[in-house]
């Protein structure tokens, strides 16, 4: 997770993780959003598909990124918002 607050003017954190197959990435979808729907809070915005390798939901401060390995590689998010200040990271 990395907080991008000062550096970006639409989102405070973001929240980037991967999963190794399909079946997990929809695993780690479905835990983020069903526990957020259960606190109250819901995405402003979702797009992706775990067959496209990246999931993405928009909860208004906070910006849900799920990846496969591949497009996590390509994309780089990380290294793109390496200014951001990482809060949590989990490997």
């Amino acid at each position: 997770m990395l907080d991008v607050e000062r550096i970006c003017s639409f989102a405070d954190y973001f929240v980037i993780c991967n999963g190794d197959s399909q079946r997990q990435m929809e695993a780690i979808w479905r835990g983020i959003t069903d526990e957020l729907k259960q606190s109250g809070v819901r995405s402003h915005h979702s797009e992706g598909s775990s067959i496209s390798g990246w999931l993405l939901a928009d909860f208004g401060s906070v910006i849900v990124h799920v990846f496969a390995p591949a497009e996590r590689d390509y994309y780089q998010l990380d290294r793109l918002w390496e200014e951001a200040t990482p809060v949590v990271r989990i490997q």
